[in-house]
């Protein structure tokens, strides 16, 4: 395998993951989207962020029933409480990232 070949496999690569990550935002910039769908689409950042949520809480283990982690769970509490308070992205996740950094290094 040569430098250029692996040079022009990891150039295509990039390239192909980027098109369909771009293209929908170029693309809708210029249709105007139905209120319906507008409000529809509102639903998948909260759809995508409880999901990530629920991977981290929950441990899956081959041949088990899914556990539930308790440290990530604790976590959540005041981060939610943040997140509810404050309606801030930036100070929500600060808050997430401090407590589990704290309750790691105590427990």
């Amino acid at each position: 395998m040569t430098t250029s070949y692996l040079l022009m496999v990891i150039a295509g690569s990039a390239v192909v993951t980027w098109i369909p990550r771009i293209l929908p935002f170029i693309l809708s910039k210029k249709v105007d989207f139905p209120k319906w769908l507008m409000d529809f689409l509102s639903y998948i950042p909260i759809c995508i962020l409880t999901a990530l949520l629920f991977q981290s809480i929950l441990e899956v283990r081959a041949g088990k029933l899914p556990a539930i982690d308790l440290l990530s769970l604790v976590a959540c509490v005041p981060t939610f409480l943040v997140a509810i308070r404050t309606k801030d992205l930036m100070k929500t996740v600060i808050v997430g990232i401090v407590t589990m950094a704290l309750l790691r290094l105590f427990f």
